[in-house]
């Protein structure tokens, strides 16, 4: 099967501030800020949605496709991606742009000062599901606003089983943008958080997305996943894991997990069961693609939990 990704590609700067930055916010003089934080350490990720969902879905044996706009410094990444088993041809450079890039600085007290800059990101809209022959199963995770409900569109008129995964775009998107998107998605993933966020701006709960779409799924952190179908409801718990080191890009490597079951036909336990064993992997792990394992640890670890596996 065709597996296409969609979303960001992204490079995170993450850097640490051995003081306090409330420390240096003066009362009464907020209106005027110019500060400059002096950071001891500054790491450089590979990161993006589309990537951090390939990656794993790589590492379960299927060769997935990454559909997105990256920029003139995505060189040294395409090289990385393409020798983890993930095919990069239709991914666009933008000329005179750099890859989206995230900027997060990190005190003492885990407070944060973070900028994104959208970049090639932006450029999203100009790729279409019209030039993707045999697609047969796709995500649209967090991406530029416009082209993620277009990718959406597009795939209900071809008739493009996809899941519709809003993410942190919950909060930019409108709630007439969050119908577009939601409304005869196959599949919708988000966390609670999210789906909160969905119903307040959309009106629609569980029952109305499950009108249109197979499944509605929502993550819970260390509470495991809650899969929605027409019927019945299926709750999914999360994998114990060895050590917490990282939590970013544990969703998208749920997602990955999730894709692996789907495309190999299994049922929605097995596919939430797979989703779960790929996300305890990325927690304990610096980065978004900085784990690896064998499809037979994967194996051992799923039935370690949840018994006999068969795909």
């Amino acid at each position: 099967m065709k597996i296409v990704i969609t979303g960001s590609i992204a490079y995170d700067y993450l850097m640490s501030f051995p003081g306090s930055f409330t420390e240096h916010f003066l009362p009464g003089h907020l209106s005027r800020v110019s500060l400059s934080f002096l950071v001891d350490r500054m790491d450089k990720r590979r990161g993006g949605c589309a990537p951090n969902i390939a990656y794993t879905l790589a590492l379960l044996g299927e060769r997935p496709i990454l559909m997105a706009t990256a920029g003139q410094d995505f060189d040294e990444y395409r090289r990385w991606l393409d020798a983890a088993g993930i095919e990069t041809s239709l991914v666009k450079q933008v000329p005179g742009k750099f890859t989206a890039s995230f900027f997060c600085s990190t005190d003492r007290d885990n407070n944060q000062i973070a900028s994104f800059y959208t970049g090639a990101m932006a450029n999203a809209g100009e790729l279409s599901f019209r030039s993707v022959p045999d697609c047969g199963l796709t995500i649209i995770s967090p991406n530029d606003p416009d082209a993620m409900i277009q990718y959406a569109e597009e795939c209900r008129a071809l008739g493009i089983r996809h899941i519709f995964d809003p993410g942190q775009q919950c909060a930019r998107f409108s709630g007439e943008q969050l119908n577009a998107g939601l409304i005869g998605a196959s599949i919708v993933v988000c966390n609670d958080y999210e789906f909160e966020l969905i119903r307040q701006k959309t009106g629609l709960d569980e029952a109305a997305i499950l009108k249109k779409s197979e499944a509605l799924i929502i993550t819970k952190g260390e509470k495991g996943s809650t899969i929605h179908l027409p019927g019945r409801i299926l709750d999914v718990p999360a994998v114990p894991e060895e050590r917490v080191v990282d939590p970013t890009g544990v969703g998208d490597a749920f997602r990955g997990g999730l894709m692996k079951g789907l495309a190999s036909g299994a049922c929605w336990e097995v596919s939430g069961r797979l989703a779960s064993v790929a996300a305890t992997y990325a927690l304990e792990h610096l980065g978004p693609q900085s784990h690896a394992y064998t499809w037979q640890d994967f194996k051992a670890r799923y039935e370690a939990h949840f018994g006999q596996l068969t795909l």
